[in-house]
């Protein structure tokens, strides 16, 4: 790869793989280009290992059209890459691309999990193990995972948090008389433990039996699943608000970091029924959701008493929705320019 040009002040360039209309992993990577273009940055974004969209122009038509209508450029694989400030990685396959380009720009790996564990142990463990001690600076999802990345690999590394969009706030919830029970069904995505959550959801069945249970995230028309249940699928961004407000408690598992959806189902006053651990606990705790031990029985307990305790419940929502009110995408936005300031000093 070769780059042309003398980098300006607050020019970045963004390394991604390719995308699908629906990927929460870069509904992040673009919303926060697009929040940073306010603050005086020009951003780039290269796409690297292959693309299923025709050309560069299609593929910024679909993000413009899909995620968020940003300036920057699109550029492909292959393409002379323009030299910027700051090159960032967004996952650890591209984190050898930007290793291979020239040293001048400042480095950044923005890390929204610990992707290791997307794998058994093996080789893609390891490959994406090795990106952490390439020396880049890390602005990463959470405290948790920055504070992984620096005592673990002796990365310097910033976190920065989720918002909320407006979109989820004041829904109203039809037929409250129904007890619905939301569940983030993504068989593909080990680390939501699609299966675990089925065992649990069908001890709440056996339980309570008049509960009717959504499940969203992935097609699962083609599962055997021991309970009468809705399967949404994948339902589109602007249809999720008023789905999460139809259901009174949601089960989100989550085994490596969080993901922004407890916030969102907050936000609907959707109580959260989640695992405990660091990784979960650097955001939820005691008082916005129910955190239970990564057991079946424990967790069907917590989903149970979240729809028999209509006051816990109700107490609960209105603090989660109140937390979830304070946090917004502004903020996390001048927190990764923070992040850009202090990897400019320290690369």
């Amino acid at each position: 790869m070769s780059t042309q040009g003398v980098a300006g002040a607050k020019t970045m360039l963004w390394v991604i793989p390719d995308f699908n209309i629906g990927s929460g992993g870069h509904l992040n990577i673009f919303r926060t280009i697009y929040n940073l273009e306010p603050k005086g940055y020009v951003s780039t974004i290269l796409i690297v290992g292959g693309t299923t969209h025709v050309d560069a122009k299609a593929a910024k038509k679909d993000i413009v059209e899909h995620f968020f209508p940003v300036r920057a450029e699109v550029i492909m694989d292959g393409d002379v890459l323009p030299s910027t400030e700051y090159v960032v990685a967004t996952g650890w396959q591209t984190a050898y691309h930007v290793n291979r380009l020239p040293a001048p720009s400042k480095k950044v790996y923005f890390a929204q999990d610990f992707e290791p564990l997307f794998y058994p142990a093996g080789s893609e463990y390891v490959f994406s193990e090795n990106t952490y001690h390439f020396g880049f600076y890390g602005i990463a999802a959470g405290q948790w995972l920055a504070d992984k990345l620096s005592s673990e690999y002796a990365m310097q590394a910033k976190s920065v948090g989720f918002g909320v969009d407006e979109r989820y706030k004041a829904h109203r919830r039809r037929e409250p008389e129904i007890k619905r029970v939301f569940f983030y069904a993504r068989p593909p995505t080990a680390r939501r433990a699609f299966e675990l959550g089925l065992v649990v959801l069908d001890l709440v069945h056996k339980r309570l039996p008049h509960v009717q249970f959504v499940l969203a995230g992935w097609d699962t028309e083609n599962y055997r699943i021991p309970f009468p249940h809705l399967s949404c699928g994948t339902v589109g961004l602007d249809d999720l608000p008023d789905l999460y407000s139809q259901c009174d408690v949601a089960l989100v598992l989550s085994l490596t970091n969080l993901s922004l959806l407890p916030l969102e189902l907050m936000a609907c006053r959707c109580a959260v029924v989640s695992n405990r651990g660091a990784n979960v606990e650097w955001l939820l705790n005691d008082d916005i959701a129910i955190l239970a031990d990564l057991t079946p029985d424990s967790l069907a307990d917590a989903v149970c008493r979240a729809l028999t305790d209509d006051a816990y419940r109700v107490e609960m929502m209105d603090r989660a929705e109140q937390f979830a009110s304070t946090q917004n995408w502004d903020d996390v936005a001048v927190a990764f320019e923070a992040g850009l300031v202090a990897a400019r000093e320290a690369v």
